[in-house]
């Protein structure tokens, strides 16, 4: 486990690879944490990655750097992280690829910086949140899987994260991978990471901020801005959908027009934690667009 300043947090991550390797940085999702990349990375360092594992704001050993900053879980928040990490790391070059929150940030950071970015992979397509468009009903389906999403918008549903973390955490998991048969040791390798003292706050900011309820950092209302017109993304890049994935019915194939260069659309096997349930489907995305990348 290393650690690194970088914008507002204390990055804790793992680092897998040669040091000189052309660098690929996996991020997780909710409720997950870097885990979820076990199995993947053993394939990218084999292919001569170096390898980064970041614990998300709020999750793990990761920290914010000053008790003042607000608890924020928006987009823009999420996406400033990653590039502060890749810029705290002087990563040039950098793959990112990612699912659920993960994807978000991979997405936003490279619809944002595309010059800090090489390649993108990412679960659910163009996953950058239209807030304005989340402020409306979707269809019941929709509604329906997106439940947790509305409990966290009342203070019972704080205190049912807070008190029933490990219960509903454990609950998502099943209903998002109805395929996979995981077991207790492999929920519990990650559910440590639940217990990070801003986990709540960030979880709940982060859902609340989504749906219009709240507002975010003030810091960072020229990036929602920005991500508001809905920016393309013009890096490489390969996007993914679980077959299985509850939370996006139909798949993201038709967010196509979204990607300015080249990119390549996969549907996989798979409910909605990609990486950990198809590892080398994931790992092979992003070999595929270091291939790409490649003169």
């Amino acid at each position: 486990m290393q650690h690194v300043d970088a914008g507002a947090l204390s990055v804790a991550y793992v680092e897998d690879g040669p040091r000189d390797g052309w660098p690929v940085v996996l991020s997780h999702g909710f409720p997950y944490d870097i885990h979820a990349y076990d199995e993947v990375v053993p394939e990218l360092t084999a292919h001569g990655a170096r390898v980064i594992r970041p614990y998300l704001r709020g999750f793990g050993p990761t920290r914010f750097r000053s008790a003042g900053t607000l608890r924020s879980g928006q987009q823009a928040a999420l996406g400033s992280d990653l590039i502060a990490l890749v810029e705290a790391l002087h990563l040039e070059g950098v793959i990112l690829a990612g699912y659920d929150w993960g994807g978000l940030a991979s997405c936003v950071a490279a619809a944002l910086w595309p010059h800090r970015v090489a390649g993108l992979v990412s679960l659910a397509s163009y996953d950058v949140i239209d807030i304005e468009q989340q402020r409306h009903t979707f269809d019941p389906a929709v509604e329906y899987a997106v439940w947790y999403q509305h409990l966290f918008q009342t203070e019972r549903g704080r205190e049912t994260l807070a008190i029933h973390r490990r219960d509903l955490c454990r609950m998502l998991w099943r209903q998002w991978s109805p395929g996979w048969d995981f077991d207790e040791a492999t929920f519990g390798r990650t559910a440590v990471s639940f217990d990070n003292p801003d986990f709540v706050d960030v979880v709940v900011h982060a859902y609340r901020h989504a749906l219009g309820q709240v507002p975010g950092d003030q810091t960072l209302d020229g990036l929602e801005a920005r991500l508001a017109t809905r920016p393309a993304i013009v890096v490489p890049a390969v996007t993914l959908d679980g077959v299985s994935d509850i939370l996006k019915p139909g798949g993201t194939a038709d967010h196509a027009v979204m990607f300015s260069a080249r990119h390549e659309h996969r549907t996989i096997d798979a409910g909605h934690n990609l990486p950990q349930e198809a590892p080398t489907a994931f790992a092979d995305a992003v070999l595929t667009v270091r291939k790409w990348l490649q003169p």
